[in-house]
């Protein structure tokens, strides 16, 4: 039996904040932090944060739809941000913290889409996420990979990430990886 794998990129802010999440997701086979959507070939992160590229923050997923469906994909991607400020994640402002979903096949946009209006007749805040499809992507540094695996007593990944990372755990435990 053949591995069929998706990917669908997501921008919720800072991008270590959803790697974080999606790392521990069964079904999600890699995660990647990158920049896409921006008008720039292969932005820096300096430029991507100067904010003049256009390029939002995202990571790209492979996963496995026979082990997780894109809908919880979307749930947990939906729980992990704020999805009702504009171009704000918390203290991180700017059109590069844009909650994003960048899809990759017109039955990917169909599904996206439903949800989402789905979920703005749930919620009493505007949904503001774009859906778009995915262009211009390109990886970050390799520095920026595997983040707060790698830096986890830094303060950001300490007081940010964790939090995020322990919602998902408790409200997603049946989606924990192993």
């Amino acid at each position: 039996m053949s591995f069929v794998s998706e990917k669908i990129t997501l921008g919720g802010g800072c991008f270590w904040c959803l790697e974080a999440v999606f790392e521990r997701v069964q079904g999600v086979s890699s995660v990647e932090s990158g920049y896409c959507n921006g008008h720039v070939i292969k932005p820096t992160y300096e430029q991507v944060c100067g904010g003049l590229t256009g390029h939002a923050e995202v990571v790209r997923l492979t996963f496995d739809p026979q082990k997780i469906s894109l809908q919880e994909v979307l749930e947990i991607f939906f729980l992990s941000h704020d999805s009702t400020t504009l171009n704000r994640q918390g203290n991180d402002v700017g059109t590069q913290y844009r909650s994003g979903i960048y899809f990759e096949s017109s039955d990917q946009e169909v599904l996206v889409n439903q949800f989402i209006a789905e979920l703005r007749l749930k919620t009493p805040d505007a949904v503001v996420t774009e859906v778009q499809e995915l262009r211009n992507y390109s990886l970050a540094e390799p520095h920026h990979q595997r983040y707060f695996a790698t830096h986890p007593e830094q303060g950001y990944c300490a007081f940010v990430i964790a939090p995020k990372v322990e919602k998902f755990k408790k409200t997603f435990a049946r989606h924990v990886r192993s």
